[in-house]
């Protein structure tokens, strides 16, 4: 019997071909018309809440059926604050600054061209993503207020409110003029659909993966296509002999519990050994319901605490669930993180401002900071809307990636006759 399937290539060939001819209509397309469109799809996420609602319990009661952590179902879960939330993010996206067509710098060549360097949108987005169905959304709305196209790719446990949000999305897109194909859906749960897409060359620019370290790792193994992505977030946080005990715990707990299943949640807490609070720091994660996995010196301290294990320093738990070693100053810290972090985001709470200072400079991670929570580390909390995703490599983008870190340039020369001899 012959099969009937459609090849994977060709579907994505399909849909690239279509994100390509919208991609050349978003790159003409004024800051204003952009920015309506993007309202009209916020005014159809509202509108469409219910349904958006009902789907996501759909995926809930599967979700939960399979036994997925509590961490998990937490990243799925819809309710209408979130679906409002939802809605307020692609508002916000659409009254931020367009990148498009800002000018980066200019300069007469030694030909006396005048050169300028320009942001232009980078053409057709891939985003590969896993569990939280808002991401439809925010990636959707960051890939059109820059100019983009986008071919979204969720998982399998969030079909269903994929679908919704994403019909949702184009309704409105396509109610104020824009192209639908803007922002397209593969459909199938396939993963053979996410290998077509990480070979699609020429067909999609660059490829964001957003989800567990199995999907970025495969991402980066077999993508042929650019990829901006993270791995893990195993973020610190190292509390100084020199900080202010009320403000260590209260970071620290809100950095570990806030909540616990983002990517900017504390995973590991370093302390100074010569901190005076440790007890204290540690009775107040095991108050608010945090599993402690402590060393042998913080075990003599806080004997309640588990015993860690070698495993322990190199896991993004996404749960309540903490490391926690003692180090020799600011030097152990980073010497810690340098060897177990993921260059996503560290902090430091200290008085000390030197103290402080040598850690900022010295950290090697996308995001690092001085008496703050790392909950931080996200795109609407540094005033840039939504975001793609937090890129910890080095190129392109680094930390939140919004509208600006989904543009490359270009040159243009203007001449007045100039040949080159």
């Amino acid at each position: 019997m012959t099969d009937m399937r459609v090849d994977p290539i060709d579907i994505i060939a399909a849909l690239g071909g279509r994100a390509r001819a919208a991609s050349a209509v978003l790159a003409r397309l004024p800051t204003a018309t952009k920015a309506n469109g993007l309202r009209q799809a916020a005014a159809a996420i509202r509108a469409a809440a219910p349904a958006i609602e009902a789907a996501n319990a759909t995926d809930m009661a599967k979700a939960a059926a399979a036994g997925l952590s509590s961490a998990m179902l937490d990243r799925l879960r819809l309710d209408p604050a979130r679906i409002d939330a939802m809605a307020a993010g692609v508002d916000a996206v659409a009254g931020l600054p367009d990148p498009v067509g800002q000018l980066i710098d200019e300069r007469e060549a030694p030909s006396g061209i005048m050169l300028r360097r320009l942001r232009v949108p980078i053409g057709v987005i891939g985003i590969v993503y896993e569990s939280r169905p808002n991401v439809t959304a925010d990636a959707a709305a960051l890939c059109v207020m820059s100019g983009n196209a986008v071919i979204l790719r969720g998982g399998s446990e969030a079909v269903e409110s994929n679908r919704a949000i994403h019909a949702a999305f184009v309704a409105g897109l396509s109610a104020a003029g824009l192209p639908g194909d803007a922002a397209l859906r593969v459909e199938s749960t396939d993963r053979a659909l996410v290998g077509a897409m990480l070979t699609a060359a020429g067909l999609i620019d660059m490829i964001v993966p957003r989800g567990g370290k199995t999907l970025v790792a495969r991402v980066q193994a077999e993508a042929r296509v650019p990829v901006l992505a993270h791995l893990d977030g195993i973020n610190h946080v190292y509390v100084d002999a020199s900080a202010d005990p009320a403000m260590a715990e209260a970071i620290v707990v809100n950095a570990k519990m806030r909540r616990t299943g983002v990517c900017g949640a504390m995973e590991t807490v370093l302390i100074d050994r010569d901190y005076a609070g440790t007890a204290s720091l540690m009775a107040a994660l095991s108050a608010n319901g945090c599993e402690v996995r402590a060393d042998p010196a913080i075990r003599a301290i806080a004997p309640q605490v588990i015993a860690a294990n070698s495993d322990d320093w190199d896991t993004e738990y996404l749960d309540a669930i903490a490391s926690a070693a003692l180090v020799d100053g600011v030097e152990g810290a980073m010497a810690h993180i340098a060897a177990h972090g993921s260059h996503h985001t560290d902090a430091i709470v200290a008085d000390d401002s030197s103290i402080a200072e040598r850690f900022l400079s010295g950290v090697d991670s996308a995001i690092v900071l001085w008496n703050a929570s790392t909950q931080f580390a996200d795109g609407s909390e540094f005033g840039l809307g939504a975001e793609i995703g937090i890129a910890t490599g080095r190129l392109h983008a680094r930390g939140p990636v919004a509208l600006e870190g989904l543009t490359t340039y270009k040159w243009v020369g203007r001449g007045t006759g100039q040949v080159r001899g």
